[in-house]
């Protein structure tokens, strides 16, 4: 009788939790009229387009200075110059079901090497739009980064 009590609190509206600032960004996200695409599995090549278009989106980058340098299981190794001091800035990518999810490699503190998809951490969601990739990222504060990346598919090689 008390577990079937519990489950019905749970339930109410009361004990609904509120939507961080993130998912409230995420789901106020400006979306386009274009046809767009989220397919859940990607193919190697839309893999390619969708990791590069999010990574140049995250850190500030041209689609040109992402470089996709290899696969290791789901996740697509890539690097870039690092804007500062010209050494190489390498990280990981994965992408699906509409989501970018990235890793910092080779960084001095190994606590600081794992993926971007912890509470905190901001929400990068993709749209493919014939050539054009969309990249949204909802930010921790509540604020949205929207860039659109013109990646045709004939750029990728597998």
């Amino acid at each position: 009788m008390g577990l079937m009590a519990a489950g019905l609190v749970a339930c109410s509206p009361a004990a609904e939790k509120e939507p961080t600032p993130v998912e409230k960004a995420a789901a106020q996200a400006p979306v386009s009229d274009a046809v767009a695409e989220v397919p859940a599995v990607l193919t190697a090549v839309d893999l390619g387009r969708v990791c590069r278009a999010g990574l140049a989106a995250i850190h500030g980058q041209t689609l040109d200075a992402i470089e996709i340098t290899g696969a290791e299981g789901e996740a697509l190794n890539a690097q870039w110059r690092a804007p500062v001091d010209g050494g190489w800035m390498k990280a990981q990518c994965r992408a699906g079901d509409g989501l970018v999810v990235w890793k910092p490699l080779d960084l001095p503190d190994p606590t600081q090497v794992r993926w971007m998809n912890e509470a905190g951490d901001p929400v990068v969601r993709y749209t493919i739009r014939g050539e054009e990739i969309e990249i949204v990222q909802a930010l921790p504060d509540g604020t949205t980064q929207q860039a659109m990346m013109a990646v045709r598919p004939e750029e990728e090689v597998s």
